[in-house]
């Protein structure tokens, strides 16, 4: 009998390894009891392709290379198209978790938009009312002009107070290079926080600013975007305060540009200073005409002048906030919007 333990060899100065299976390449046969060397897969059809693309590159090396870029460019765009849609797929996802957050302002329902004219650039705010206080333009350095501004203010102010379901927005964008990087709706609204929201202590919390609006068709609509954006919804009664020589422009022009509802538009319109008066109205008379020609001031004299009120070049981030109206965005033509609205009575509102 064998001395050794099973699985030592015969040399007990020797050491091996017992292995259940061989190791290698090979295949063990259980009916001969012998080891045969593993068969390689045949590679014949593999090397007749390549000796056939080889002969072919030979013969056409310009087609050949062609095809092969094109072979390597397709696989790329079928890549890139699942690439692509998984990519899409994670944002919808993302944005479906935006989605479910809470909007701050979702008890809102009614739209008070002040429209900015100037830009405060005072250190002092004892000067409100003094032209000195404002940043002008040749066109607006008149006796009471600054009053007209606090009385824009206040009236916005009064009208949210009078609505529980309000927001109150200042519209208007860093229109002047000269008055530095301060926008009108921040001017606006820190006039309010200093004369105290007029005693309307509670308007504070619900009035906000927007501030990208070159124009006054922009102050409407941008607005009406960035509504979107702290209640989740689109408002149901729009009330817009400028001055009442605009009342023209704001409440039928640029309202029909939107194709919103008459009967949920109000407009306040408060007085011009008595000294600018004559020519604010030969000046509304030119401007009312050029948006009859160009409803959404995207063409002509009236995109250049939005250029030139945007000397710091801001870029505006809308419609992010109003995806539903992206197409009122991008739309330029002199017939009204041909696309259906969330504010049609054919289209629930969100």
């Amino acid at each position: 009998m064998n001395k050794y333990p099973f699985g030592s060899s015969n040399n007990p100065n020797k050491s091996s390894s017992y292995y259940a299976y061989q190791r290698g390449n090979n295949d063990f046969d259980l009916e001969s009891g012998s080891v045969r060397k593993s068969r390689k897969p045949k590679t014949l059809f593999a090397k007749m392709f390549g000796t056939r693309i080889h002969h072919l590159f030979k013969l056409h090396p310009v087609l050949v290379s062609i095809a092969l870029v094109s072979f390597g460019i397709t696989v790329l765009i079928f890549l890139s198209s699942i690439y692509e849609s998984q990519f899409r797929s994670a944002v919808a996802y993302k944005k479906n978790d935006l989605d479910n957050d809470v909007y701050p302002f979702a008890n809102l329902k009614n739209l008070v938009m002040v429209a900015g004219h100037s830009v405060y650039t005072s250190s002092n705010c004892g000067k409100m009312d003094k032209e000195e206080s404002w940043f002008l333009e040749s066109y607006q350095k008149h006796p009471g002009q600054a009053a007209t501004f606090l009385s824009h203010i206040e009236e916005g102010v009064e009208a949210a107070g009078k609505d529980d379901e309000a927001l109150l927005l200042f519209s208007g964008g860093e229109t002047r290079k000269e008055a530095g990087p301060r926008s009108e709706a921040q001017s606006y609204w820190a006039v309010a926080e200093s004369k105290g929201w007029f005693g309307k202590d509670d308007v504070r919390s619900r009035a906000l600013t927007e501030e990208h609006a070159r124009d006054s068709f922009e102050n409407l609509l941008f607005s009406v975007c960035r509504f979107r954006e702290l209640t989740g919804s689109y408002p149901h009664n729009i009330t817009v305060v400028s001055y009442d020589f605009k009342e023209e422009r704001f409440a039928h022009l640029h309202r029909s540009a939107m194709g919103f509802p008459e009967s949920r538009f109000r407009y306040m319109g408060t007085p011009a200073s008595l000294e600018s008066k004559e020519g604010a109205l030969k000046g509304e008379a030119m401007v009312r005409a050029q948006f009859q020609e160009d409803p959404y001031g995207c063409v002509g004299s009236l995109w250049r002048k939005k250029l030139k009120r945007d000397p710091f070049h801001r870029t505006i981030p809308y419609p992010n906030g109003c995806p539903e109206i992206r197409g009122l965005f991008r739309y330029c033509g002199s017939a009204p919007f041909p696309g259906s609205l969330p504010w049609d009575s054919s289209v629930s509102n969100l």
